[in-house]
């Protein structure tokens, strides 16, 4: 299955997820983990859609989330960083997952500066990450 941009960009805007969790992680420098993640999960019978983005983007992982559901994921802050939000910023998504995406990228960009590393920056980067995803499938 081949995909374009546009279709991407589309089902990106209704079944994708932009996220940031922060947890208390002792073995981290800074006693804190911050996990950017961007997700998107199908039924189990619409598994070759995940697979296809998985070709698509040229990284991450197609996975059992839970239960009938499959999950599309990409961890890898490099992967995040070139492939997933270059795409993003060049074919910006339509719906207000736009504002997600954009919160999204801004801890991309702090983590690479090392703010993560920082307690200003961690608290900086919990604030935003409890800015989204509001409201959305609740």
């Amino acid at each position: 299955m081949k995909l374009d941009a546009g279709w991407v960009v589309g089902f990106v805007d209704g079944e994708g997820c932009f996220h940031v969790g922060v947890s208390r992680h002792p073995e981290m420098k800074a006693g804190v983990q911050i996990l950017p993640e961007f997700t998107v999960v199908q039924h189990e019978r619409d598994v070759q859609l995940l697979h296809a983005l998985r070709a698509f983007f040229e990284c991450g992982v197609v996975r059992r989330n839970r239960d009938d559901r499959m999950a599309y994921r990409v961890r890898n802050r490099e992967h995040l960083l070139h492939r997933i939000v270059p795409f993003f910023v060049k074919h910006p998504l339509q719906s207000k997952k736009r504002i997600d995406f954009q919160k999204f990228r801004r801890v991309l960009l702090m983590m690479e500066r090392g703010d993560h590393l920082t307690a200003e920056g961690i608290e900086q980067i919990r604030r935003i990450a409890e800015q989204m995803n509001r409201g959305r499938s609740r």
